[in-house]
């Protein structure tokens, strides 16, 4: 049975919107977040044994700006929990669609009713080329320029979320944040746009797991809502998930020049006045390697590996917070 991912992206468009091949890796305007395109896709032949995150089969209940009314009324009246999800570096729009119905098929095959979700993913226009030799660095910065362009829209995504979750709160259900390597890099700066654009405190999610986060390690530090502080004013919880043996990172760091927030967690990790367990936990992934560990899907051990998923999804499971 085909998986629904509702989407937003701000991709400029080369074509129809329900033609894969419109999608393409340029920004629409930076200033207008009402060029986002809002749709349905649907997925299949997703195989979690084999590690196949399947084929986007059609594309539709398309509209710029904001979700469908068909679109809203699935998502709020859903009956199950809601996944947002921001993918990172190398991914064409059909990676992220494809990752985003992987990973909801991924956390449902924990067995846990909290972790069967509902999937919303945001897709900001990364050109999908994986590091390559001699120029190592080209399709990274590229990759890096697109990313820190996409904070407006997935402020104005969020917005456009607010009242879906609003309704499915109240329809008892909760609303969690997955943001992959380099999309924590669009969330920083969406996190940022937020407060500087005069949006106060909001229940966004019930909890945001930030995975092998490609963002610099004192990203918490900032004041004034600068970078990711201000993210505990729109989520209840904070799950960060690192890995000193995430080889990707590694590159990352040091065409950065600064070590990465999903490398070893954030400065000063173990500062429980900064970071209460209550809200924080800091889970260090170094050394589950119970899937074929390589360069690459050293970086991926999110939804690799069945020893974080059990992690991810008992903490999607566990009581809400107060």
């Amino acid at each position: 049975m085909p998986i629904t991912v509702q989407f937003a992206t701000n991709r400029r468009l080369t074509g129809p919107g329900e033609a894969l091949s419109s999608y393409g890796n340029n920004v629409v305007t930076p200033s207008s977040p009402a060029e986002i395109t809002y749709g349905t896709a649907f997925v299949d032949e997703v195989n979690l044994t084999a590690d196949t995150v399947g084929a986007i089969t059609s594309i539709g209940s398309l509209r710029q700006g904001g979700f469908s009314d068909e679109a809203i009324g699935d998502l709020a009246g859903a009956g199950r929990n809601l996944l947002i999800f921001v993918h990172g570096f190398d991914n064409s729009f059909e990676n992220a669609i494809t990752r985003a119905a992987f990973n909801r098929e991924w956390l449902a095959a924990s067995g846990l009713e909290e972790a069967d979700t509902s999937v919303v993913a945001f897709s900001w226009p990364s050109a999908g080329r994986l590091l390559a030799f001699p120029l190592l660095w080209e399709p990274y910065k590229s990759d890096q320029v697109m990313a820190g362009q996409s904070g407006l829209h997935l402020m104005s995504f969020f917005a456009n979320l607010e009242p879906i979750v609003t309704a499915a709160r109240a329809d008892g259900r909760r609303v969690f944040l997955l943001a992959h390597s380099m999309g924590n890099y669009v969330l920083q700066s969406a996190v940022e746009n937020w407060f500087s654009h005069g949006n106060g405190d909001a229940a966004l999610f019930d909890e945001a797991f930030l995975a092998a986060a490609d963002e610099q390690y004192r990203s918490f530090d900032l004041p004034h809502m600068g970078r990711l502080s201000g993210l505990g004013r729109l989520a209840q919880r904070i799950t960060i998930l690192f890995s000193e043996a995430d080889n990707v990172l590694g590159v990352s760091a040091a065409l950065n020049l600064v070590r990465r927030l999903g490398q070893e967690g954030p400065h000063a990790r173990f500062d429980q006045a900064r970071f209460p367990p209550a809200r924080y936990s800091m889970v260090d992934c170094a050394a589950h390697r119970d899937f074929d560990f390589g360069f690459a899907s050293s970086h991926q051990y999110y939804r690799r590996s069945r020893a974080v998923r059990s992690i991810i999804a008992s903490a999607m499971a566990r009581p809400q917070a107060i």
